[in-house]
């Protein structure tokens, strides 16, 4: 085994590796740091309002997804990885519509 070394964020003086990797212009890394949430949109017209289509008996099957705003169906659904304060200012910007 190598010998274990102090992490740079805390030779730098940061109080946190989140603070330390937005100072150095990263994003922050998904962990203990913050939460992290996915966000499916539409391919077509990139809206989030969408949802799953259940098929079958008592919805066991499913047919994709669909998109509640241009009615687009399918299975090749985008997925956004957004962190905390990001998925707040959506939502917020969604209820405001």
């Amino acid at each position: 085994m190598g010998k274990l070394t102090t992490p740079e964020w805390i030779t730098e003086g940061f109080d946190s590796k989140a603070d330390w990797e937005k100072a150095q212009g990263k994003k922050p890394s998904s962990g203990k740091g913050g939460k992290m949430f996915k966000i499916r949109k539409c391919p077509k017209c990139k809206s989030s309002n969408v949802n799953v289509v259940l098929t079958g008996e008592e919805g066991r099957g499913s047919q994709g997804w669909e998109c509640k705003k241009c009615k687009w169906t399918g299975k090749n659904i985008d997925v956004e990885e957004v962190s905390e304060q990001e998925f707040i200012e959506l939502n917020l910007g969604e209820e405001k519509q």
